[in-house]
């Protein structure tokens, strides 16, 4: 069953932000992880969101998801990602 990692992110430092997502693109390679949506917010249509950025990515199950965010190469990028932006990770099962 597929698994999906969304992010909510606003970004406070727009190079390290680079740094970071080009990071986590060589750290999912081994995952066969997809990226299936990265988009800017547009609008909010109801309730209050206070992250202006979001990603969706799809994983084969949840323990590969697990095996990804807890790999020494995802957690070594954490101290980056905290500098560069707020995050709200959470997962999603179809």
């Amino acid at each position: 069953m597929a698994a999906y990692l969304i992010g909510q992110i606003s970004v406070k430092d727009d190079e390290l932000w680079r740094q970071y997502v080009a990071g986590v693109q060589e750290s999912l390679a081994p995952f066969a992880a997809k990226t299936i949506f990265r988009g800017e917010l547009v609008a909010v249509l109801a309730g209050s969101q206070d992250k202006d950025h979001v990603v969706v990515l799809e994983f084969s199950d949840q323990s590969v998801l697990n095996d990804w965010f807890h790999s020494e190469s995802y957690q070594a990028l954490i101290p980056l990602r905290n500098k560069a932006a707020d995050v709200v990770m959470s997962t999603y099962k179809t």
